[in-house]
């Protein structure tokens, strides 16, 4: 499978990251170890959690996901240095403020790597933007990490462009190390959140970008076309913001593709993803070994000009 520069981090990750928000949730271990060795297997070799996952679940705690990648680790099946592991930090959990302040930061770290049964993390993301916490502050955090060896690169989650802009600001002010990834949401329905001033920011900067809900919680799979499709889902809550007219006509120009190509909704959506110029790779979980192959399918689909221009008109 092809590997890509992830920015400037000296990372290379096939062009599909696996979503592990799902393992200890809709995945248990077992099917979780399966996952990882088939993803592995095809070529791939990027996992994200983080260690807010999944304390939504009744009776967790945050951490479920990294316990099981370290279990899937400590196997063997997989070198330490052939898998790319990205987590997360300063996502509140269960309401408890965690935020990035230094302080969290230094603790936090020290729990993933303990779950993760690792000494380093690949890629560490401050997961969401902290107003109450300074960029210094922050960034000073991660600099320690990255001279500690804990932390090989840094980047950010669900940060606009003013908030990266002023983050590399700093860094590159104080002399402290930059966010060289990006993880936005971003898929063939929901576009605004990406595509425009952060896209541009991120190719001037030659910042890494790995886009998460990139099937938009399984709504691009085709899987889900009314609202009777959506009941008893785990992710139902959230479907049911794309059952509108664009999420129609999306549906439609991925059908009119997958006529075309032979390959399934979710492959064509990936795809589409991986061939914009400003992604990295796209996020994507999966819960079953066929849903995996939709996957690994995208890693190897090429669209057409004309292809990618209808999948463009209809998510616009």
């Amino acid at each position: 499978m092809e590997q890509r520069p992830l920015g400037r981090t000296g990372l290379s990750v096939a062009p599909i990251v696996f979503g592990g928000n799902v393992f200890g949730w809709t995945a248990d271990e077992k099917t979780s170890f399966d996952l990882l060795d088939r993803f592995f297997d095809a070529g791939l070799n990027t996992i994200d959690t983080a260690d807010v996952y999944s304390a939504w679940v009744d009776g967790h705690e945050g951490g479920e996901s990294e316990t099981i990648i370290g279990k899937w680790l400590k196997r063997g099946t997989v070198s330490r240095d052939k898998a790319v592991i990205v987590t997360k930090v300063g996502f509140d959990n269960d309401g408890r403020k965690t935020g990035l302040s230094a302080k969290w930061i230094a603790e936090a770290v020290e729990a993933s790597l303990k779950r993760l049964g690792t000494d380093y993390v690949d890629l560490y993301l401050s997961h969401k933007p902290d107003d109450a916490v300074a960029h210094e502050e922050t960034l000073g955090a991660l600099a320690r990490l990255k001279d500690e060896g804990k932390v090989r690169a840094i980047g950010c989650s669900n940060f606009d462009a003013g908030q990266l802009q002023e983050a590399l600001d700093v860094a590159a002010r104080d002399g402290l190390p930059r966010y060289d990834v990006v993880q936005p949401e971003y898929n063939l329905y929901t576009r605004n959140k990406f595509e425009g001033p952060l896209a541009d920011l991120c190719m001037r900067e030659e910042i890494g970008v790995i886009s998460y809900y990139a099937l938009a919680a399984g709504f691009l799979t085709g899987k889900y076309r009314k609202k009777e499709d959506i009941e008893g889902s785990s992710r139902g809550y959230r479907v049911g913001d794309y059952l509108n007219d664009k999420g129609f006509r999306v549906l439609a120009a991925l059908d009119e593709v997958a006529a075309e190509t032979g390959a399934a909704p979710a492959s064509i959506a990936l795809a589409w993803l991986i061939a914009k110029p400003a992604l990295t790779a796209p996020i994507a979980s999966a819960t079953s070994l066929s849903q995996l192959e939709t996957m690994i399918a995208a890693g190897n689909l090429t669209l057409s000009e004309g292809q990618m221009k209808r999948l463009d008109e209809a998510g616009a």
